[in-house]
């Protein structure tokens, strides 16, 4: 192997098959990942490039081909870690097929989320991926269902727009941690967070709505309480349902940041979560299992969902004509001690 040398502008792939004693054919199979070499050989040329100085210039590559390795990850709110992790799934797999993706945080802005998502097309983007930021309209993404980008929409349902979705089953988490509560002897439920106009909350809140009539209970509209989804937002609309007169026993929240927020709103009032009132998310986030006491929510598998979200836009960027596909993931219920399950535990043994 040679000895690392300065960068030249001019190493040619008959100079890096030499040195990894290789054909030229096997180097370009490597650089385009689009062949089957064997690790120890792959790993030999990729040596023989660091020595020799060589970088591969993907923008040059692209303007030979037809397809570009680019993806664009549009996100709605990255402070969320539910977002952060499934950005890490979808990156996973794209790494994993020699992908690149350009990463954009719109904070909610529907005028900011189109911005990126024109910049990202402009640079030749294969395909997005897209959380869909607050008030998303199908006329925003006029674009959608043409043949130069895929489009895949995950988390936030669009109705109407012509793209492939991945999203988790909120309907029937949001009825099974409901029914958890109601099984627990939880009447006076209250419902926090998600602006009315977000499907998700639509979603959730149907599931919740319907294991309540299950029940035959319903939600006091008092105790459904708008907020954004955030952890102030939580707080906020946390603070509301206490400050009711008759507050409820337990809370179903919109999600894990949600729930974390009217956490701390309780402990503010004095109240012991998963003793005076229970609180439970959606997501299962990393903080969701570390927050004191920890947080009942439901499992929805973020950085599963991203990888799905990968697949089936790399596999409508190799097959353009392929018909839209939609995955919904599983919603599946963990109990801590946010929701008082095991305090229900020991009174009913004692």
């Amino acid at each position: 192997m040679p000895q690392r040398r300065e960068v030249r502008d001019k190493v040619t792939i008959v100079e890096i098959a030499d040195a990894a004693g290789v054909s030229k054919s096997t180097v370009s199979l490597v650089l385009t990942g689009r062949g089957s070499v064997k690790p120890e050989t792959r790993e030999r040329i990729r040596q023989a490039m660091d020595a020799l100085g060589y970088v591969y210039n993907r923008g040059a590559a692209n303007l030979r081909n037809t397809q570009s390795k680019i993806v664009g990850l549009v996100l709605n709110d990255l402070s969320n870690p539910f977002f952060a992790e499934f950005a890490i799934g979808v990156e996973t797999v794209l790494q994993m097929a020699g992908y690149v993706a350009f990463m954009a945080n719109t904070s909610e802005s529907v005028v900011r989320q189109t911005q990126v998502m024109r910049m990202m097309r402009e640079h030749g983007a294969g395909g997005i991926i897209l959380c869909p930021a607050l008030d998303t309209k199908p006329e925003d993404i006029a674009w959608a269902g043409g043949l130069d980008t895929a489009l895949l929409v995950a988390i936030r349902r669009l109705p109407g727009v012509a793209a492939s979705v991945v999203i988790p089953d909120n309907v029937a988490g949001a009825a099974r941690v409901t029914r958890h509560l109601l099984n627990l002897g939880h009447k006076r439920i209250a419902y926090l967070g998600g602006m009315h106009s977000m499907v998700v909350r639509q979603d959730r809140f149907q599931g919740c709505a319907e294991a309540m009539a299950g029940a035959g209970q319903a939600i006091d509209p008092g105790l459904n309480i708008e907020s954004m989804p955030t952890r102030d937002g939580g707080f906020t609309a946390m603070g509301s349902a206490l400050a009711l007169p008759d507050r409820p026993t337990a809370v179903v929240c919109y999600n894990d940041v949600v729930a974390i927020g009217a956490m701390l709103a309780a402990a503010k009032r004095g109240l012991v979560v998963g003793r005076d009132i229970a609180i439970v998310g959606f997501d299962d986030t990393s903080e969701a299992r570390h927050v004191s006491p920890a947080l009942t929510t439901i499992a929805v598998d973020a950085g599963g969902l991203g990888e799905r979200a990968a697949a089936m836009l790399l596999e409508r960027i190799t097959n353009p004509a392929s018909p839209a596909t939609t995955h919904i993931g599983p919603a599946d219920l963990v109990i801590r001690e946010s929701c008082g399950a095991y305090q229900h535990a020991l009174a009913a043994a004692g």
